[in-house]
C-alpha cells in the first residue's frame, strides 16, 4: 500500500491483527482437542476476514494504482499485473 494515507494502512493493519488473533485462537483450539466442526466454523470465519481484507486491498488498488497507471498509459502493466493476482506457482 505504497503512497496510501496513514488511516488506510492504519486499517488494513487492524483488520490483520484481529485475523491473526483469530489465527492463534484457532492454534488453541487444535492444541485442546476442541470438537473439529468447531474449529471448522473459526477457520471459515478467517477465511472470510481474509476475502473481506483481499477485497478492501484491492479496492484501494484499483481507485488509485491503477488509475494512475492508467493515466500513465501503462495498460500492458496493469493487465499483467491483475492477471499475475491468479496464477499461483
Amino acid at each position: 500500500m505504497e503512497k496510501h494515507t496513514k488511516t488506510k494502512k492504519e486499517k488494513a493493519c487492524h483488520r490483520l491483527k484481529i485475523i491473526s488473533g483469530h489465527v492463534k485462537a484457532i492454534e488453541k483450539m487444535v492444541v485442546n482437542d476442541e470438537y473439529c466442526l468447531d474449529i471448522l466454523h473459526q477457520s471459515l470465519a478467517v477465511q472470510k476476514a481474509l476475502k473481506k481484507f483481499d477485497m478492501y486491498i484491492m479496492e484501494d488498488h484499483l481507485k488509485h494504482c491503477v488509475v494512475q497507471q492508467a493515466k500513465d498509459g501503462q495498460d500492458a502493466k496493469i493487465v499483467s499485473e491483475l492477471l499475475s493476482i491468479y496464477s499461483y506457482k
